[in-house]
């Protein structure tokens, strides 16, 4: 598949990708009759580097590290430091038992500035619990930027804790540019 930057062909191809018809559970717990296979698009170079390049612009300043929620927002955030040169730290939904024992993998975070960094998020549930995990080794967590927001407003859940979030898509311009 042929690289592109342009964002209306980048739509295109994210939907043509990894848009898929079923009925799928949500991590929020509802359920969908459509569903953005994320993995389809994070695990193709061709389209994984223009979703960096468009995104890279919509990190907020001042961002000191990016923050690459397990396990889709990894590759996401990987693409991004690579592309921005902005250091990654790696989240895991829960501490391992062993090594480490970390859930944040990567760099020290405290007193640094975080932006998150997720592929798709529905209500931002699983973005609030580690924005607290941070939270608590003491970084600043403020913005988070994703790929796909399900969405077209604001989620109360992530201004509840005073994040901003910023989506490249949403469903709805996704399933225009498949329909194009």
């Amino acid at each position: 598949m042929e690289r592109t930057t342009d964002r209306s062909s980048l739509a295109r191809q994210i939907y043509q990708i990894a848009y898929i018809r079923g009925n799928f559970k949500l991590r929020s717990g509802q359920t969908s009759t459509e569903y953005f296979d994320k993995y389809r698009f994070e695990a193709r170079p061709e389209v994984l580097q223009p979703i960096a390049e468009q995104l890279a612009p919509l990190i907020p300043k001042g961002t000191e590290v990016l923050a690459g929620l397990e396990m889709g927002g990894i590759p996401i955030a990987t693409a991004l430091s690579l592309h921005t040169g902005i250091p990654a730290v790696f989240v895991r939904k829960a501490a391992k038992d062993y090594g480490t024992c970390q859930f944040a993998e990567g760099l020290d975070v405290k007193g640094k500035n975080l932006c998150i960094i997720e592929d798709v998020i529905t209500t931002g549930g699983q973005v609030v619990l580690s924005t607290k995990d941070l939270r608590s080794l003491g970084a600043v967590v403020n913005n988070v930027l994703c790929v796909i927001h399900r969405g077209t407003a604001p989620e109360p859940k992530l201004q509840e804790i005073g994040l901003n979030m910023q989506a490249l898509f949403n469903m709805q311009e996704l399933k225009d540019a498949g329909a194009r």
